[in-house]
């Protein structure tokens, strides 16, 4: 007779429902959907014509130099930051936000670490996390590695909506600062730090006044509040998230189509992390304008007359920001000078 085979488990097999369900646990008090099949959320009320905005998006290989670090409570401030920075650029406020956690092995402390910053981010974008997805996905992902995905609506009056066809020449530029890499150009900056200079994520390098790993590690800015608090008293005619494609991959697509933007690379201070990837590459000129913000994470393109009015407002919700340019007659593009 055949011998007889011992029974095997989902766990067993790579998947322990008892760890999903602790974590779910966890995060029950902090997100409104958690524990039904899906989240519910009521039309908002005061608008003549209401447009939802959606935008989904994840973090990239930033999520490596978490991993590098050992640290994982700001990545998922990152997640929020790429989704909702897009929703608000249209003149949309964000409704709800929705995560995708996925991991070979599901880790606890980490995965709690993670929905921290997720948590995080949604204060700072004043919109709750409505629901999510977390699935252990053994023979897929590596036993530590995780990767992120975050969606998200938003709600604009449809009057309102930021239509980069209203952009004209004399328009100007602002730039709202970025606090660093935000979630882009990763492989590259990686390649340089960890290839090319052969850096450790835990080396301090003097010219950014701490370790490399602190300085990638650095959170995306999450602008929503900002923008929806300068869209209530001032006229804007379109606004680019510079994320992957740099300055003139982004700046281009909140452009009439002729109209040129002329931007302006010396009106504003670059954080330091982006002289350090340029000189360490080394990386050229136009290379990193079109790879990184540049130390820049939103620009604004407004009548000139709101120029001046629209950075005392900035600077009154603590903003750094900069007139960094114009609008010229053109073919949709975007000028460095």
């Amino acid at each position: 007779m055949p011998a007889t085979r011992r029974s095997v488990t989902y766990a067993q097999a790579g998947v322990d429902i008892s760890k999903g369900d602790a974590f779910v646990e966890h995060i029950k008090g902090k997100a409104k959907g958690i524990g039904g099949f899906g989240g519910l959320f009521p039309m908002p009320r005061g608008y003549k014509t209401p447009v939802l905005v959606s935008s989904t998006d994840g973090v990239g290989t930033k999520l490596l130099v978490a991993d590098a670090v050992g640290k994982h409570d700001t990545i998922g401030i990152d997640l929020v930051a790429m989704v909702v920075n897009d929703i608000v650029v249209c003149g949309a406020k964000p409704l709800f936000f929705l995560d995708y956690f996925a991991s070979g092995r599901l880790d606890l402390k980490q995965a709690k670490q993670v929905f921290a910053g997720i948590a995080e981010g949604c204060e700072q974008a004043g919109c709750p996390i409505l629901g999510g997805e977390t699935a252990e996905l053994p023979g897929i992902y590596a036993p530590g590695i995780y990767d992120l995905a975050g969606f998200a609506v938003g709600v604009v009056e449809k009057s309102k909506v930021l239509n980069p066809a209203s952009v004209r020449p004399g328009n100007q530029l602002i730039g709202l600062a970025s606090s660093g890499l935000h979630s882009n150009g990763y492989s590259l900056a990686r390649h340089i730090v960890f290839e090319i200079a052969g850096l450790k994520a835990k080396d301090k390098v003097k010219q950014l006044g701490g370790s490399i790993g602190a300085a990638l590690l650095t959170p995306t800015r999450i602008y929503v509040k900002t923008i929806l608090e300068v869209l209530k008293k001032h006229t804007v005619r379109s606004i680019a998230h510079i994320t992957g494609g740099g300055i003139t991959g982004n700046l281009n697509r909140a452009l009439s189509p002729k109209t040129d933007a002329v931007v302006d690379a010396s009106s504003w201070s670059q954080p330091p992390i982006f002289h350090w990837l340029a000189q360490n590459g080394p990386v050229e000129f136009e290379e990193m304008y079109r790879t990184f913000n540049m130390g820049v994470g939103m620009i604004l393109v407004v009548p000139k007359e709101e120029t001046s009015p629209i950075l005392k407002t900035l600077e009154r919700l603590g903003e750094q920001a900069w007139h960094i340019g114009e609008v010229r007659k053109g073919s949709g593009g975007v000028v460095l000078e």
